[in-house]
């Protein structure tokens, strides 16, 4: 129960914002200068700290030297991102020991950001003084400080309470500075990986450097990956990335497809008893596995043996070969729901699962598309021999608006396209594949008049197709001499689903 004998000092009376008013409630000027100097000891101390870790014994020394008090309790009610425990405790006779607080007291100083102190707190062997004091930073509480004694012993006073308070007060400070200071080091080392890490990719918006973030986490270690998403997203370039910033990097990198294989190739384990297969020709480098969800089912088997037991044996050979490469696997199929039909092996599936990324695809990073397209405009002009030196407003606002199915390596097709095809120094809107030009713009630049009349006489066309065909899609297309999918890719790009849904 809450103590009915109860001090209450608010912050703005306390001491720290009212020096003058120091010797008024101290018992004698002997006792001010032991506080005095006890505080700026507490003060020199507390500058000192740098690091969270281990604070809780040096900050409780501290406070217990100056306040007559047996143990202490510093919980923090504000989330610190793992970078301290929730609760800290400390003994003067049994050290870092639990305790039991006085919770209706603790409640109370959060909800008034009030130090409470009282000489009558039961705790179930007998009475306790005790005080409490929130920790304030900008007007933000951070949690509280505890501390308590045998009432037995010398009682705690108004002095000791507005001392308390002025020690709560640094402790806020050393502990914000303190967060702020590790938060600033785990974000330069973060710069810095990302700055040292050596890759091929494009792009610097959010989704981007939470991959190269990955990746330098990732490389250092030796587990199998598992890299997810669609095609043409960049799930080699990760790999080769992961590769070159690891301990392996001066090893070989193979590529395998597992898509373009059959079971009598020996592509994991050579061909023949004196032929090198793939996996021998990596080792002590890094095997990456493409398209993992397209390997056939007895391969799965033989791959899942070689995982298990770190060796192989060749096609047509007696002694097994150990093994040691770092596995890099990749899908854009959903291998769990996969494993779950049955069409994948479960137990491989978690083998392959062991620390696992989806990549991004273009539309999720459209800031990235100006630059991609520019380090393709520079590739390719040179690969072509046809000085080619930026992209239009228009074509740049095309490429913007377009969906890319394709990701990244449509991308880069749309690039080489308009190169090849195009016949100035600028990339048009009108050098771009058809499929990119049929895209509705959602900003940005507006189409030429062109365009936009070839896309209006197009929606016209289609209307037409499917009025005649009395709604059926199939037909349509046979009267527009189209594939059925490329006809529901031009409705969909020229945005006349929901006119067509209108008009039934």
């Amino acid at each position: 129960m809450m103590p009915q004998s109860v001090v209450q000092l608010r912050r703005e009376d306390a001491l720290c914002l009212e020096p003058e008013k120091f010797a008024s409630v101290l018992e004698s000027p002997a006792r001010m200068a032991r506080d005095v100097q006890g505080l700026l000891k507490v003060v020199s101390a507390m500058n000192a700290i740098r690091g969270l870790i281990g604070l809780e014994r040096p900050l409780f020394e501290l406070i217990l030297e100056v306040i007559p008090a047996e143990r202490g309790a510093m919980v923090l009610t504000e989330d610190t991102g793992g970078l301290l425990p929730q609760v800290l405790t400390w003994d003067k006779e049994q050290g870092s020991t639990p305790f039991r607080i006085c919770k209706q007291m603790t409640d109370r100083v959060l909800q008034e950001c009030a130090a409470l102190l009282t000489n009558q707190v039961e705790d179930g062997n007998g009475h306790r003084a005790a005080m409490a004091a929130p920790l304030i930073v900008f007007d933000r509480v951070l949690g509280f400080i505890y501390l308590d004694k045998r009432a037995s012993d010398v009682r705690f006073d108004a002095g000791h309470l507005h001392m308390f308070v002025i020690i709560a007060a640094i402790a806020a400070t050393v502990l914000e500075n303190a967060r702020h200071l590790q938060a600033l080091e785990t974000e330069n080392q973060r710069l810095r990986e990302e700055v040292n890490l050596q890759h091929a990719m494009v792009g610097d918006g959010p989704r981007m450097r939470e991959i190269f973030q990955f990746i330098a986490k990732v490389a250092r270690s030796d587990s199998t990956i598992l890299l997810l998403g669609e095609s043409g997203t960049g799930k080699e370039l990760v790999a080769r990335a992961i590769h070159e910033n690891s301990l392996r990097s001066r090893q070989p990198f193979i590529a395998i497809n597992c898509a373009a294989i059959t079971e009598t190739q020996g592509a994991f384990t050579g061909a023949a008893n004196q032929t090198r297969g793939k996996l021998e020709v990596a080792e002590g480098g890094s095997v990456f596995l493409d398209e993992i969800g397209e390997l056939a089912s007895p391969l799965q088997a033989k791959l899942l043996r070689v995982l298990q037991e770190h060796e192989f044996t060749r096609v047509g050979g007696t002694r097994p070969i150990k093994l040691n490469v770092r596995l890099i696997a990749a899908t854009n199929r959903n291998l769990e729901e996969a494993a779950r039909q049955g069409t994948f092996r479960r137990d491989l599936y978690y083998r392959l699962n062991v620390v696992s990324k989806q990549m991004p695809p273009l539309r999720e990073r459209r800031q990235d598309i100006p630059s991609l397209a520019s380090h393709f405009v520079r590739k390719y002009s040179t690969k072509v021999g046809r000085r080619v030196v930026g992209i239009s407003s228009d074509a740049e606002a095309c490429m913007l608006n377009y969906s890319w199915p394709g990701n990244v390596r449509e991308l880069e097709n749309a690039i080489e396209h308009a190169i090849v095809l195009g016949s100035t120094d600028i990339v048009l809107a009108e050098d771009l594949p058809e499929s990119v030009l049929e895209s509705v713009p959602s900003g940005g630049a507006p189409p030429s008049e062109f365009h936009a009349a070839v896309a209006e006489a197009k929606r016209q066309l289609i209307r037409a197709a499917l009025a005649e065909a009395n709604g059926s899609y199939t037909n349509a297309a046979k009267r527009l001499g189209l594939q059925r999918n490329y006809l529901h890719r031009l409705i969909r790009n020229l945005d006349l689903q929901e006119a067509l849904k209108r008009s039934g």
